[in-house]
Order: C-alpha cells, then sequence, then structure tokens
C-alpha cells in the first residue's frame, strides 16, 4: 500500500514536471518574436558549422544585416562604411579635403570645368579646359569620374603632383599641389535678368544653405532685383535643419514649416519659423522638377502652402522620409528611416516609388488624391511630391531629341565630348565676340565632321530633325566656356520654358498679392 502510494506521487511529481515544463514552452512560444529567434538562432548555426563554403562569424552577421535592411524595401536604411559614410558627409556639409576643381571627362581625360575660388587649383592657375592627364605619375586615360575624385581628393595638407596639358599644348606641366579644405557652394552667383528679376539657384541643403541664399539675395537687390526667381530643380535635398533655416528666410514668425509623424519617441514634432522673415515685399517663384526631392520640397512646400510663392515647373520627386544616424563604432554608421514629412497644409511628402514599401507608407497614403488647402484658400493636390501651381514641362525639343538620342545608342557622350572640345577651340581662336552669337550651320557640321572623325554615323534624317537641341547644346557650351556660367545661363533662358515661364509671371508684380493674381483662375481662386 505505502509502495503504490509512492509510486503515484512519484508519477504526479513527474507529470507535473513534465506538464509544466510543456506550459512553459507554450508560454515561451507565445512570447513575440522567440519563434524567430529561435529560427534564426538555428539558421545561423547550421551555416557556421555545415555550410559548402567557410564563413566567419564576422561576415555571417554583416550579411544577415545587409539582409534584414534589405528586406525592409526602404534603399534609405542603411549601414553606412568609409567612404560611403565619407561621401554622406561630404554631401551634407559641402566640405572635403582637395584642390578645388569641377571636373568632367572629355574624350577619356580628366577635364577641368572650371576652379573654385581661393582654392590651390586656381591659385595654381588651372583653367576651365586643362586636361588633367596624370596624378602622382600614373596616367589618368579612361579613368572615369569616381576613381578621378577619389585620387584628386585627400586629407587637407596632404601632397598631389598633377600633370596637366593646357589647351592646344601637347605639353605636361607639373603642378605639385597641397590639398586644403574645400567648400562646395550651396548657392552659386545669382543672375539679374531683365526688369529687375534675380534669379537664384540652389544646389544642395548644405549647412551653409540659408546663409549663402541669405547673402547672396541681398546682393541681387544691392544690384536692383525687386522681383525673384529660386530654382531648387534637381536639388536633392540635404539636411532637414536647414531645409528649415531656408524656408524661414521667407516666412512669418510662428508659421508651420514641417510636421513629421514617426514611432519612436521625439520623431513627431511640429517644426514653426522662428524668426520674421527677410524680405516680406519681394515677389518670389519657385522652381521644381523631377529632381527635386527631400529637404528641397520641405522648403517648396511650406512656401506654396503658405502662399509665398508660387512653384513652377513639375512634380518633385517626393522624398519625405526622415533617416537619422546612429554611430555604430568602428567608421560605420546606420542611418535608418524614422518618420516622414508633411507639408503646413497635411500633405504627405513621399511618394510611393516601386519596391519602396516605407516610402509608399499606408495604403491611405498610398492612394491619396486629395486636395488640400494654402492659407489664402487656394487648392494643392496630394498624393507626394510637391505638384505645381504652374505645371510647366521640360519638353522643348520634342521627339526630334528623342530620335537623335536613339540614333546616337552608347555615343551620346561622344557628343557631348565633341561639343566640349570644340567650344574650347572656338574660345582659343577667340572666333565668337558676343555671347548671344547665333549657332551655324558651319557649327553643326563642325561637330558632325568631328563625330565622324570617332567613327560615330547619325543619319540626315534624325541629325536634322533635332536642330533645335543640337543649337542649345552648342550655344550653352560656347557660352560657358567663352563668356562664363552667367553668359550660358542668361542664353540657355531662352530655351528653358520653366525659367520662361517664371519670368512671365514677375514681369508685371510688384508685389506678392499682384503676382498670386497672375495666376489662371483655377489656381489663384478659393474654391
Amino acid at each position: 500500500m505505502m509502495r503504490t502510494r509512492w509510486s503515484t506521487l512519484v508519477l504526479l511529481a513527474a507529470a507535473c514536471f513534465f506538464l509544466g515544463g510543456w506550459w512553459l514552452g507554450r508560454g515561451a512560444a507565445a512570447t513575440p518574436g522567440y519563434q524567430g529567434s529561435r529560427l534564426f538562432q538555428a539558421v545561423l548555426e547550421h551555416v557556421s558549422a555545415e555550410y559548402v563554403d567557410s564563413l566567419g562569424d564576422d561576415d555571417l552577421y554583416r550579411r544577415a544585416t545587409a539582409g534584414l535592411l534589405k528586406s525592409l524595401d526602404d534603399p534609405y536604411t542603411v549601414v553606412l562604411r568609409g567612404a560611403d559614410y565619407a561621401d554622406l558627409t561630404t554631401a551634407t556639409s559641402g566640405n572635403y579635403g582637395g584642390i578645388g576643381i569641377q571636373i568632367d571627362i572629355r574624350e577619356g581625360w580628366i577635364t577641368v570645368v572650371t576652379t573654385l575660388p581661393d582654392t590651390p587649383a586656381e591659385r595654381a592657375g588651372l583653367g576651365t579646359g586643362d586636361r588633367i592627364v596624370e596624378v602622382d605619375g600614373q596616367s589618368t586615360r579612361g579613368w572615369d569620374g569616381d576613381v578621378a575624385l577619389r585620387r584628386l581628393r585627400g586629407a587637407a595638407g596632404s601632397k598631389v603632383r598633377l600633370g596637366v596639358r593646357h589647351p592646344g599644348s601637347d605639353t605636361t606641366t607639373i603642378y605639385p599641389l597641397t590639398r586644403a579644405e574645400i567648400h562646395i557652394r550651396a548657392v552659386p552667383p545669382g543672375v539679374l535678368l531683365e526688369d529687375g528679376i534675380g534669379y537664384v539657384q540652389l544646389q544642395q541643403v548644405s549647412d551653409s544653405a540659408s546663409d549663402e541664399l541669405a547673402a547672396e539675395v541681398a546682393r541681387l537687390q544691392a544690384a536692383g532685383a525687386t522681383r525673384l526667381i529660386l530654382d531648387l530643380r534637381n536639388d536633392p535635398g540635404g539636411l532637414l535643419t536647414e531645409g528649415i533655416k531656408v524656408s524661414d528666410l521667407f516666412l512669418d514668425e510662428g508659421q508651420t514649416v514641417l510636421t513629421t509623424h514617426g514611432r519612436a519617441p521625439g520623431t513627431s514634432r511640429v517644426y514653426s519659423d522662428g524668426a520674421p522673415q527677410r524680405w516680406p515685399g519681394l515677389p518670389l517663384v519657385v522652381l521644381v522638377n523631377g529632381g527635386t526631392a527631400s529637404a528641397a520640397e520641405i522648403i517648396a512646400g511650406a512656401l506654396q502652402d503658405h502662399d509665398r510663392a508660387v512653384v513652377v515647373g513639375e512634380t518633385s520627386f517626393g522624398k519625405g522620409l526622415v533617416q537619422t544616424l546612429y554611430d555604430l563604432g568602428d567608421s560605420t554608421v546606420l542611418k535608418i528611416t524614422t518618420s516622414r514629412w508633411y507639408t503646413p497644409s497635411g500633405r504627405l511628402i513621399q511618394a510611393p516609388h516601386d519596391g519602396d514599401s516605407a516610402a509608399a507608407g499606408t495604403a491611405l497614403e498610398r492612394g491619396d488624391t486629395s486636395t488640400y488647402r494654402t492659407d489664402r484658400g487656394r487648392r494643392v493636390r496630394g498624393g507626394g511630391g510637391i505638384v505645381p501651381d504652374v505645371v510647366v514641362t521640360d519638353g522643348l525639343f520634342g521627339a526630334g531629341a528623342d530620335r537623335l538620342t536613339e540614333a546616337l545608342g552608347a555615343h551620346v557622350a561622344d557628343l557631348r565630348d565633341v561639343i566640349a572640345a570644340y567650344a574650347m577651340e572656338l574660345r582659343d581662336r577667340r572666333t565668337v565676340a558676343d555671347e548671344r552669337f547665333a549657332v551655324t550651320a558651319a557649327m553643326r557640321d563642325a561637330v558632325r565632321t568631328r563625330l565622324r572623325g570617332r567613327g560615330v554615323t547619325v543619319p540626315d534624317a534624325a541629325w536634322n530633325g533635332a536642330r533645335p537641341l543640337l543649337d542649345a547644346l552648342i550655344g550653352g557650351e560656347v557660352a560657358r566656356y567663352a563668356f562664363g556660367r552667367e553668359a550660358e545661363l542668361r542664353r540657355r533662358r531662352a530655351e528653358d520654358p520653366q525659367l520662361r515661364a517664371a519670368v512671365q509671371l514677375l514681369r508685371n508684380a510688384r508685389t506678392p498679392a499682384e503676382l498670386f493674381r497672375a495666376l489662371p483662375a483655377d489656381t489663384a481662386r478659393a474654391r
């Protein structure tokens, strides 16, 4: 009897032990993420021990990290290492170690497009059209742009020896240069157009953008500008903080510039203007296109929603995500999307892009075709990107340009190289004396002959049908090399339908109110 009782107790204890373990396992299995973590650990152990190729632990973890980020379908959430992080720093600060030149690859050689003011290259006397044929004794023939930049850039104070051939010379001159800290201007010098219209371009929203823009607008005003065109076309954006500062220049104190919405603490915020605007009576047109992105869209959206500027051009790119940087050590940084941007009227800036789930947002956001209201009650469209008040497509050259591009195929770069080389020849021979010169049939024939010399032939129909495009390319390059950037801009204005539309709107607008009254009725009136 006693033996039976003890047997029963042992069996009950065993049952409780095993059942308790089962329930414990059930509870653990129900814990969120538990099964996923067990799966990951099991796969990792098997791959590490048994995969046909040996993989070290560091390699395995890097691959796992890359796979995790790739599965997010968010191209903006990435791990940056070494040179990639340095490139991001250069883009957002505008600073790098180098000699201070802008380059292009022409006829297979590194060619100086322009030198930056007060830099080693300018002080050494390098100029537009110079070919850099050697870097530290190594031929540069065949280098692409990325290779050239890596070899020309370096720590401030380091040395580099350039072999340079000046236009029209076969002699290589050696220039020993010391690299310096170079600043890339966010705002090139502006231009005063006719009727007191100032033109200024914001190339990138780097950490000096607002200060440079303020200084350039003030300079243009001193030169007689009473109206302004702010060109944000092909501005890829940059720093959120600078986008807000640029907007502050044109908005009133207390006006909302941007709101952000995220999941983590501190990622949902309202950003408002903190100071009175600089130029309250200055009529303003902002130019945008499909290359206008990120912080540049913050500026365009805020000025549009508060009726401070008329936006002209084509719908912007639609990159409205906030990335936060986390230093992971060992020259490694995690750039992760943490929130989305919304304009003052509530429009989501982010547009849905293929394979970009983080960008697409919620189903409601992906299908957002709502209209929103500006301060004046004007209707503006949602759905991603900044939709202009006045839509003007950049389609001046039409089907003729498409046929020429198709005929050239892989030789489009050859046409560009030939035109640039020809422009430098005309400059050196002083053939063109006035920036308003007409592109002649002889000029087009000279370019075509040089193309044939490279083995590139274009059918007559494609060549003749692209005459407006060819005249624009030749005219612009010759004007830039012979007379400078301002002359090029003045010349290209006649071939730029978006800039022409902006000038037309501003021509008779003495105040911002008059500018808005010049808009088409369906844009200017509240509905």
